[in-house]
């Protein structure tokens, strides 16, 4: 574990309902709608085995193989929109208790079970989560909230389950944080140089990152 920083704990291990959504996903049915299961869930090469995942244009793969939201972030949001928000309702595999997920540095790898993850990216709204959510403004609202999540790599194979304690086992000197990689893709791009300082960021964001600061090279 790294020195100082507090253990979490896996509050539950969310897999898909699959839904038949054809107005908002282009896939016509979506695996967003992900609840808590009991018992050890293993890790696949790039999901947890008994997920679904619909809309493979846009999501999963191993940049995007696990997403975990804070439960913390999650009671934030039930006092926002006065409503229960429970475990998976933000289409969540991994939901925490005691870890800053939207400060957590790209890069940085957790222990949780027998497996070992990787942050590498953030979630960023689609039509899919507002209508999931039948909250019309939630892109507008979950982008001006910053609190992200966080997309998992799958850095070792093995199993998880709830009640599994988190450990934060590295974390990279360059410190670029889950936050700041989420305001940058959204809008901030003078953060964009921040983006190329994290290897371990997916390469889609390192390519917007040298197109903003190409762009402003030539303004300059």
């Amino acid at each position: 574990m790294v020195p100082g920083l507090t253990r979490g704990r896996l509050e539950s291990v969310n897999l898909a309902v699959v839904r038949y959504s054809p107005e908002t996903t282009d896939a016509g049915y979506t695996g967003i709608d992900k609840r808590p299961v009991r018992g050890p869930v293993q890790t696949g090469a790039d999901v947890l085995v008994g997920d679904t995942i619909s809309d493979l244009r846009h999501h999963g793969g191993r940049n995007q193989a696990v997403y975990a939201y804070a439960r913390e972030d999650a009671a934030w949001w039930a006092t926002e929109l006065d409503r229960d928000v429970t475990p998976g309702m933000f289409g969540e595999n991994l939901s925490t208790v005691g870890v800053d997920v939207t400060h957590a540095v790209i890069g940085e790898r957790w222990a949780i079970g027998t497996a070992e993850f990787e942050v590498c990216s953030v979630r960023i709204p689609c039509r899919t989560f507002a209508g999931f959510w039948d909250v019309p403004d939630l892109i507008k609202r979950f982008t001006a909230a910053q609190r992200s999540g966080a997309y998992l790599r799958i850095w070792s194979p093995g199993a998880i389950e709830a009640g599994d304690t988190i450990e934060i086992v590295h974390r990279p000197d360059h410190g670029v944080t889950v936050d700041e990689v989420f305001r940058a893709l959204t809008g901030d791009h003078s953060l964009a140089y921040r983006l190329l300082e994290a290897p371990e960021l997916e390469e889609e964001a390192h390519r917007r990152a040298r197109v903003w600061l190409a762009g402003s090279s030539a303004e300059a």
